[in-house]
Protein backbone atom coordinates (compact mmCIF):
# COMPACT_ATOMS: atom_id res chain seq x y z
CA UNK A 1 0.00 0.00 0.00
CA UNK A 2 2.07 3.08 -1.18
CA UNK A 3 1.63 6.55 1.15
CA UNK A 4 -0.15 9.17 -0.77
CA UNK A 5 2.25 11.98 -2.31
CA UNK A 6 1.97 15.24 -0.66
CA UNK A 7 -0.15 18.00 -3.00
CA UNK A 8 2.26 20.27 -4.89
CA UNK A 9 1.44 23.59 -3.43
CA UNK A 10 -0.37 26.02 -6.05
CA UNK A 11 0.72 29.07 -6.79
CA UNK A 12 -0.43 32.16 -5.46
CA UNK A 13 -3.23 34.19 -7.52
CA UNK A 14 -2.20 37.52 -8.55
CA UNK A 15 -3.41 39.70 -5.26
CA UNK A 16 -2.39 37.32 -2.74
CA UNK A 17 1.45 37.04 -4.50
CA UNK A 18 1.58 40.78 -4.16
CA UNK A 19 0.86 41.48 -0.56
CA UNK A 20 2.88 38.50 0.13
CA UNK A 21 5.83 39.94 -2.13
CA UNK A 22 5.66 43.23 -0.25
CA UNK A 23 7.42 41.66 2.50
CA UNK A 24 10.79 42.42 -0.13
CA UNK A 25 10.00 45.71 1.59
CA UNK A 26 11.72 45.38 4.86
CA UNK A 27 15.12 44.40 2.53
CA UNK A 28 16.42 48.31 2.95
CA UNK A 29 15.15 48.59 6.37
CA UNK A 30 17.83 45.65 7.22
CA UNK A 31 20.39 46.93 5.13
CA UNK A 32 20.10 50.58 6.93
CA UNK A 33 20.39 48.20 10.17
CA UNK A 34 23.75 47.37 8.84
CA UNK A 35 24.83 50.70 7.71
CA UNK A 36 24.09 51.60 11.31
CA UNK A 37 26.30 48.70 13.01
CA UNK A 38 29.13 49.61 10.70
CA UNK A 39 28.68 53.66 12.43
CA UNK A 40 28.49 51.50 15.57
CA UNK A 41 31.63 49.31 14.99
CA UNK A 42 33.65 53.03 13.62
CA UNK A 43 32.51 54.78 17.27
CA UNK A 44 33.64 51.55 19.48
CA UNK A 45 36.91 51.64 17.54
CA UNK A 46 37.10 55.50 17.97
CA UNK A 47 36.60 55.63 21.39
CA UNK A 48 39.20 52.69 22.53
CA UNK A 49 41.72 54.14 20.33
CA UNK A 50 41.49 57.15 22.76
CA UNK A 51 41.63 54.73 25.72
CA UNK A 52 44.66 53.46 24.63
CA UNK A 53 46.05 56.75 23.25
CA UNK A 54 45.32 58.59 26.88
CA UNK A 55 46.79 55.56 28.74
CA UNK A 56 49.49 56.22 27.23
CA UNK A 57 49.64 59.85 28.48
CA UNK A 58 47.63 61.99 25.30
CA UNK A 59 46.12 64.98 26.96
CA UNK A 60 44.26 65.32 23.78
CA UNK A 61 42.81 61.70 23.87
CA UNK A 62 42.25 62.26 27.47
CA UNK A 63 40.25 65.71 26.97
CA UNK A 64 38.31 63.91 24.10
CA UNK A 65 36.88 60.84 26.58
CA UNK A 66 36.47 63.34 29.02
CA UNK A 67 34.01 65.01 26.99
CA UNK A 68 32.52 62.35 25.28
CA UNK A 69 31.42 60.90 28.24
CA UNK A 70 30.43 63.97 29.81
CA UNK A 71 31.98 63.22 32.72
CA UNK A 72 32.35 67.00 35.10
CA UNK A 73 34.57 67.45 38.44
CA UNK A 74 36.38 70.65 39.76
CA UNK A 75 39.67 69.21 39.27
CA UNK A 76 41.67 69.82 36.31
CA UNK A 77 41.75 65.98 35.26
CA UNK A 78 45.62 65.37 33.90
CA UNK A 79 45.75 61.69 34.58
CA UNK A 80 43.44 59.27 33.28
CA UNK A 81 41.69 57.99 36.96
CA UNK A 82 39.55 54.73 37.59
CA UNK A 83 36.28 56.84 37.24
CA UNK A 84 37.07 58.30 33.47
CA UNK A 85 38.35 54.46 32.75
CA UNK A 86 35.16 52.85 34.28
CA UNK A 87 33.08 55.38 31.94
CA UNK A 88 34.40 54.69 29.24
CA UNK A 89 34.51 50.89 29.09
CA UNK A 90 30.65 51.06 30.57
CA UNK A 91 30.34 53.17 27.01
CA UNK A 92 31.94 50.64 25.29
CA UNK A 93 29.96 47.74 26.70
CA UNK A 94 27.19 49.79 25.91
CA UNK A 95 28.08 50.10 22.22
CA UNK A 96 28.29 46.32 22.03
CA UNK A 97 25.04 45.73 23.75
CA UNK A 98 23.01 48.27 21.13
CA UNK A 99 25.27 46.41 18.17
CA UNK A 100 23.74 43.02 19.63
CA UNK A 101 20.38 44.45 19.86
CA UNK A 102 21.11 45.64 16.21
CA UNK A 103 22.08 41.70 15.10
CA UNK A 104 18.88 40.40 17.02
CA UNK A 105 16.90 42.81 14.80
CA UNK A 106 18.52 42.39 11.74
CA UNK A 107 18.89 38.35 11.65
CA UNK A 108 15.74 37.30 13.61
CA UNK A 109 13.92 39.95 12.02
CA UNK A 110 14.82 38.79 8.72
CA UNK A 111 14.59 35.11 9.38
CA UNK A 112 10.57 35.96 11.20
CA UNK A 113 9.30 38.42 8.65
CA UNK A 114 11.26 38.07 4.94
CA UNK A 115 12.95 35.11 4.24
CA UNK A 116 14.53 31.70 5.72
CA UNK A 117 18.21 32.13 5.49
CA UNK A 118 18.97 28.29 5.25
CA UNK A 119 21.11 28.41 7.71
CA UNK A 120 20.40 24.55 9.41
CA UNK A 121 23.69 22.73 9.91
CA UNK A 122 26.00 25.96 9.65
CA UNK A 123 28.51 26.02 12.79
CA UNK A 124 28.57 29.86 13.22
CA UNK A 125 24.50 29.28 13.22
CA UNK A 126 23.37 31.16 16.45
CA UNK A 127 21.77 29.20 19.00
CA UNK A 128 18.26 31.11 19.26
CA UNK A 129 18.29 31.22 15.79
CA UNK A 130 16.97 27.55 15.76
CA UNK A 131 13.31 28.69 17.61
CA UNK A 132 13.24 32.33 16.60
CA UNK A 133 9.47 33.50 16.18
CA UNK A 134 7.94 37.09 16.60
CA UNK A 135 7.27 36.38 20.62
CA UNK A 136 11.10 35.07 20.67
CA UNK A 137 12.25 37.82 19.27
CA UNK A 138 10.00 40.75 21.34
CA UNK A 139 11.15 38.82 24.74
CA UNK A 140 15.37 38.67 23.72
CA UNK A 141 14.71 42.03 22.63
CA UNK A 142 12.93 43.19 26.19
CA UNK A 143 15.95 41.55 27.54
CA UNK A 144 18.58 43.41 25.67
CA UNK A 145 16.86 46.85 26.41
CA UNK A 146 16.94 46.15 29.81
CA UNK A 147 20.25 45.34 29.64
CA UNK A 148 21.23 48.65 27.72
CA UNK A 149 18.98 50.68 30.18
CA UNK A 150 21.15 48.90 33.33
CA UNK A 151 24.25 50.20 31.44
CA UNK A 152 23.04 53.81 31.19
CA UNK A 153 21.73 53.66 34.93
CA UNK A 154 24.93 52.61 35.84
CA UNK A 155 27.08 55.42 33.99
CA UNK A 156 24.04 57.94 35.52
CA UNK A 157 25.16 56.57 39.05
CA UNK A 158 28.69 56.73 38.89
CA UNK A 159 28.73 60.38 37.41
CA UNK A 160 26.12 61.25 39.63
CA UNK A 161 27.30 64.52 40.83
CA UNK A 162 26.72 65.88 37.02
CA UNK A 163 23.21 65.10 36.98
CA UNK A 164 20.00 66.22 38.49
CA UNK A 165 17.84 64.87 41.10
CA UNK A 166 14.89 64.75 38.42
CA UNK A 167 17.05 62.80 36.09
CA UNK A 168 18.55 60.75 38.45
CA UNK A 169 14.85 60.03 39.33
CA UNK A 170 13.33 59.64 35.58
CA UNK A 171 16.03 57.58 34.67
CA UNK A 172 15.32 54.94 37.71
CA UNK A 173 11.81 55.36 36.86
CA UNK A 174 11.73 54.38 33.03
CA UNK A 175 14.47 51.62 34.01
CA UNK A 176 12.08 49.92 36.19
CA UNK A 177 9.09 50.00 33.53
CA UNK A 178 11.57 48.54 31.01
CA UNK A 179 11.61 45.38 33.73
CA UNK A 180 7.79 45.82 34.21
CA UNK A 181 7.22 45.68 30.39
CA UNK A 182 9.33 42.85 30.05
CA UNK A 183 8.34 40.89 32.33
CA UNK A 184 4.37 41.18 30.90
CA UNK A 185 5.87 40.56 27.58
CA UNK A 186 7.62 37.31 28.95
CA UNK A 187 4.70 36.27 30.58
CA UNK A 188 2.22 36.70 27.98
CA UNK A 189 4.00 35.01 25.66
CA UNK A 190 4.52 32.01 28.78
CA UNK A 191 0.85 32.30 28.61
CA UNK A 192 0.03 32.05 25.20
CA UNK A 193 2.82 29.04 24.48
CA UNK A 194 1.11 27.18 26.85
CA UNK A 195 -2.53 28.06 26.90
CA UNK A 196 -3.62 24.48 28.64
CA UNK A 197 -1.51 25.00 31.61
CA UNK A 198 -3.27 27.50 33.02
Amino acid sequence: MSTPEPSKTSPLRPLPALIFSSRWLQLPLYLGLIVAQGVYVYHFLFELLHLVEAAFGSQTALQALVTSIGYKTTAPITTLNETVIMLVVLALIDVVMISNLLIMVIVGGYETFVSRMDLEGHRDQPEWLSHVNASVLKVKLATAIIGISSIHLLKTFINAANYDLKVLMWQTIIHVVFLLSALAIALTDRLMSHPDKH
